[in-house]
């Protein structure tokens, strides 16, 4: 691992199951993650993702490319457009910096139809060689 290494592109499809299954594990019980016509009372076209399922396929994307024994340390992401049913969202990554105790800093991109779902940093401790 280098710093401006990039991580190979993950698309994920945003279906109904994915945003209902998330924001039902998250405990998020909105109704806008889960009911399409309450969702457009409130003025929204659809349902949409909630953060915790976002946060947790960041965190994700960066776990996978760097394997098991990877430990996450922080994941500070700020939403841009919603996540809607029927579209894919692609994350991309590049490695920004690799730190004296150990860790590195991954910045992550998450773009769907509508622009960017999601911008952030992920930091990561990856045991030496396992990378």
């Amino acid at each position: 691992m280098k710093v401006g290494e990039e991580l190979a592109p993950l698309e994920i499809a945003v279906t109904r199951t994915l945003i209902v299954a998330g924001a039902i594990a998250s405990r998020d019980y909105q109704d806008v993650h889960h009911d399409a016509e309450l969702a457009r009372e409130k003025g929204s076209p659809d349902i949409f993702m909630n953060i915790l399922t976002t946060n947790g396929l960041v965190g994700r994307y960066v776990t996978d490319r760097f394997g098991p024994s990877a430990v996450l340390r922080k994941v500070a992401i700020r939403l841009g457009v919603p996540n809607y049913p029927g579209d894919t969202m692609v994350l991309s990554g590049t490695v920004t910096a690799l730190c004296d105790d150990g860790t590195a800093e991954v910045s992550v991109v998450g773009a769907n139809g509508l622009g960017r779902h999601v911008t952030g940093t992920v930091t990561i401790s990856v045991p030496e060689g396992a990378a």
